[in-house]
């Protein structure tokens, strides 16, 4: 489980929500990983929040990465944070509106750190490979691949469960964003979402046996997120909602 609030937005929220889930994938025997963006550099609106600074929201991470002995992951946007991020990130994403900007890419692969590659909503899963080979071009063979939805229209998203073979047939471990799939971008000013359907989704992208893992985001109090707040779950139907997951997954007897 790769989980967390979208944005850094303070140290009690991310505390919270950290503390939260490592107790809960302990108990069920999930790997964790922790996932918050330092900085949000893709908004839809100029009126967005963006995050609290960049060096406030590492420091809170690193915290958080020595308190609870999880990994971290985070976004890079510029190849000139990308090594102040791999500081405190242990797994370093490409979002997926820049899964084609090779110079991030390569520097973000330089550093070592497992690179977690979002599938553009632009682009085929097979293209991924292309992606792949600049990750491996700096020798960095770490590779996380992750299927987030593909543009349906103008506001709204798909998810093609083919796209899990053909990543799949790479080698990589393949993930499956199930908040992101279901937002409906750029709604207005802000993007909407249907959380609703998020059970469903997993459950249904698990049944296809082709999924190594689940990307989501949660939150104490979604409504008052200041970055994805139509499509953040809240925090405490998370535990249910894994064990529903495992289910499928045949980890967890009904």
């Amino acid at each position: 489980l790769i989980a967390g609030p979208c944005l850094v937005e303070n140290e009690t929220i991310v505390h919270q929500t950290a503390e939260f889930l490592a107790k809960e994938t302990e108990k069920r025997n999930l790997t964790f990983i922790f996932k918050s963006s330092y900085r949000k550099a893709n908004r839809t609106s100029l009126e967005s929040s963006t995050g609290i600074g960049d060096d406030l929201a590492l420091q809170i991470l690193e915290r958080i990465r020595k308190e609870f002995q999880i990994p971290i992951l985070t976004d890079v946007h510029e190849t000139n944070e990308v090594e102040k991020a791999a500081r405190t990130a242990d797994i370093l994403q490409i979002p997926a509106f820049l899964s084609r900007q090779t110079d991030l890419i390569i520097a973000a692969a330089a550093t070592g750190r497992i690179i977690n590659i979002k599938k553009g909503q632009f682009m085929a899963p097979d293209d991924m490979s292309k992606a792949i080979r600049k990750i491996l071009s700096t020798g960095n063979n770490q590779i996380l691949l992750t299927e987030r939805g593909t543009s349906f229209g103008y506001h709204d998203l798909v998810v093609d469960f083919r796209s899990f073979a053909v990543l799949g047939r790479t080698g990589y471990p393949v993930i499956f964003d199930v908040t992101h799939s279901l937002q409906k971008p750029s709604q207005g000013d802000y993007s909407g979402g249907t959380p609703e359907y998020a059970l469903m989704m997993a459950k249904a992208a698990l049944a296809t046996g082709l999924v190594d893992g689940l990307f989501l985001e949660t939150h104490p109090d979604p409504a008052a997120a200041l970055s994805d707040a139509h499509t953040q779950l809240p925090l405490e139907v998370i535990p249910d909602f894994l064990d529903a997951c495992l289910k499928i997954a045949g980890l967890k007897e009904d």
